[in-house]
């Protein structure tokens, strides 16, 4: 098994040119369960540059005004939370703030969440059935605008690899519905979004005795998720308030500087392979990473596996002479790709995706 993931363009992904082989290496039985797709539209690196510097901005907001944007009812599944999750060890995690959204706009841009179902409503799933929260312009000018339109760039990626993954289960798995994935991905309306913001090390705390301090290992469980990589920033240098000139209310704040690399270079994503090496993995800043979820492998019967991962958090203290003193911030978006709630994951005993994410949000929430 390599140790690099597997990087293929989006080209080739167009024209159906990426190798069997090339998939087996990127999310089968002894792979990363991750592939790098390079040569995206121009657009991505500007709008991956905005919405990483909103999630500081965002994080920064005064408690007030992220209170109005947050849904204990939906398990914080939309909107904005802090300190609502626990980590393995049981300590809920307020190391991070964490804005979710639906994604059904990408189907409908209508649509502010999914449709309810006979067996999914509102009352009984609001976990993918509330409508977004979003910051208002006169908060945040451009967040939503920008937030769809980098979804939007990154599930017309997922398609294509979906697409791909097809056309290897069409020959490797019997009786494999034709196109299943591709039409998975490209019409659900339960697909999530999440920014991500991890808050600076506390200079005083105690260096975390576990590597996974800022997202504890787990699985994704959806089909694919789609990645961009880390923003670093220092926050003493690049303070995330908005400014007082903004009061009239321009299309966009200013974006951030972002630093070079982490201070820390052990600081990151990592990935525990099926040899049991835990691998670091560096997402380059125009390309955009799509990692395997377990509704993937359900629906692969096992073809293509989900990975366990985590994130390490900067050290405190951690340093170099550009960035000495700073409060270094790491920001990221991550888009879970997964089945309309009454799609199948599991042929053979029936289970919708409905169903076990049911259980999954269940298993991850505070009470």
């Amino acid at each position: 098994m390599s140790s690099a993931a597997v990087t293929v363009s989006l080209d080739d992904l167009k024209n159906g040119n990426v190798s069997f082989s090339t998939l087996e290496e990127a999310f089968g039985p002894d792979s990363l369960g991750i592939i790098i797709v390079k040569d995206v539209p121009s657009e991505f690196v500007q709008l991956r540059h905005r919405l990483l510097s909103y999630s500081s901005y965002l994080g920064n907001l005064p408690e007030f005004r992220l209170a109005k944007i947050e849904n204990a009812a939906a398990k914080y599944l939309t909107g904005w939370s802090r300190g609502k999750e626990t980590l393995k060890n049981g300590q809920v995690d307020t190391l991070k703030g964490s804005f979710y959204a639906n994604c059904a706009f990408y189907v409908d841009p209508s649509l502010d969440c999914a449709k309810p179902t006979v067996e999914f409503s509102s009352e009984n799933f609001p976990e993918y059935l509330s409508p977004n929260l979003w910051p208002g312009d006169t908060t945040i000018p451009g967040f939503k605008e920008t937030f769809e339109d980098l979804c939007r760039l990154i599930i017309d990626a997922a398609v294509l690899v979906a697409k791909a993954c097809d056309r290897y289960a069409g020959q490797e798995i019997p009786e494999y519905k034709a196109g299943y994935l591709e039409h998975v991905v490209k019409t659900s309306t339960t697909t999530k979004a999440r920014l991500l913001h991890y808050f600076p090390a506390d200079a005083k705390a105690e260096v975390a005795k576990t590597d996974d301090d800022w997202c504890a290992t787990h699985l994704d469980h959806g089909c694919l998720t789609g990645l961009t990589s880390a923003m670093f920033i220092n926050e003493t240098r690049q303070i995330p308030a908005i400014p007082m000139g903004y009061a009239y209310n321009p299309k966009y704040l200013p974006t951030l500087g972002e630093l070079n690399a982490s201070p820390d270079p052990t600081a990151g994503l990592y990935i525990q392979s099926r040899s049991g090496e835990t691998i670091q993995v560096k997402i380059p800043r125009d390309c955009i990473a799509f990692q395997t979820g377990e509704a993937l492998e359900r629906i692969t019967k096992g073809k293509f596996k989900a990975v366990p991962h985590f994130v390490r958090g900067v050290r405190p203290g951690v340093s170099d002479e550009e960035n000495e003193g700073g409060r270094i911030a790491r920001n990221t978006l991550a888009v879970f790709t997964q089945p309309n709630l009454g799609d199948l994951v599991d042929l053979e005993q029936e289970i919708t995706f409905g169903e076990f994410a049911r259980g999954i949000v269940e298993k991850n929430t505070t009470k």
